[in-house]
C-alpha cells in the first residue's frame, strides 16, 4: 500500500516542525504503537503492566524523535507510513524487552518475570557488557540447533517463521525448542549462582 495523502501531509508537517504536528502524529499512531507493544510482548509470553506498556510506547516515540526525526527522514514512501512505523516500533520494543529481560535474568537467580511484569531496569554500560558476557556463557552450554534458535529469537529478534526457515524446521517446532533451551539456561544460571 502506498503512502496516503493524509500521511504524506502529516509527515511533512512533522519534518517542518509545524505547530501541533507532533501531537497529531502521536494521536494518529498511538493505537498502532500500543498494538505493536502488546503483540510483541504476547509473542514472547511477557505480561506487561500499564506502566511497562506506557514506557515501551514512549521509547518508540522517543526513537522516532531522535536525531531530528531521523526515523521519519529515512522513510522512503515505498509502503504506507503505518507499515513502516510498525517495523520501527517492533524493533524498538524487541530491543527494549530483550534489554530488560537480560537485566532481570542476570541480576537475580529467580526465574524471570516471577511477578509477571518486567522490572524497570536501565543497566550501566559496564553492567550491559557483563550481562552480554553472561548471556554468551549461558549460550555456550547449549549446542547446535538449540543455541542457534535461542540466539536468533532472543538476540536477533527473529520470528518463529524466520527461524524455522533459517534452520529448516517447521515453525511449530521452534516454541518447544526455545522452552527446553530456556529451562536448560535457567538451570545453568541458577547452578552457577549457587557456586
Amino acid at each position: 500500500m502506498a503512502l496516503s495523502e493524509i500521511d504524506r501531509n502529516l509527515l511533512e508537517r512533522c519534518l517542518h516542525r509545524n505547530p501541533r504536528a507532533w501531537e497529531d502524529f502521536v494521536d494518529r499512531f498511538m493505537g498502532l504503537v500500543v498494538h505493536v507493544v502488546n503483540h510483541t510482548a504476547r509473542a514472547r509470553s511477557i505480561r506487561l503492566s500499564a506502566a511497562d506498556r506506557e514506557d515501551l510506547c514512549a521509547e518508540v516515540f522517543l526513537a522516532t524523535l531522535k536525531d531530528d526525526f531521523a526515523v521519519l527522514r529515512n522513510f522512503r514512501g515505498k509502503s504506507s507510513l503505518a507499515t513502516y512505523l510498525t517495523v520501527v516500533a517492533r524493533r524498538v520494543v524487541v530491543r527494549e524487552l530483550l534489554s530488560r529481560m537480560s537485566a532481570a535474568r542476570l541480576g537475580e537467580s529467580a526465574p524471570p518475570h516471577a511477578g509477571g511484569e518486567i522490572p524497570d531496569s536501565h543497566p550501566s554500560v559496564e553492567q550491559r557488557l557483563e550481562d552480554q558476557e553472561e548471556v554468551q556463557r549461558l549460550l555456550r552450554r547449549l549446542q547446535g540447533t538449540e543455541a542457534l534458535v535461542v540466539r536468533m529469537y532472543h538476540l536477533e529478534g527473529k520470528s518463529y517463521r524466520q527461524i524455522g526457515e533459517a534452520v529448516g524446521m517447521p515453525e511449530n517446532s521452534i516454541g518447544p525448542i526455545l522452552s527446553r533451551a530456556r529451562n536448560r539456561m535457567r538451570r545453568a544460571g541458577i547452578d552457577s549462582a549457587a557456586n
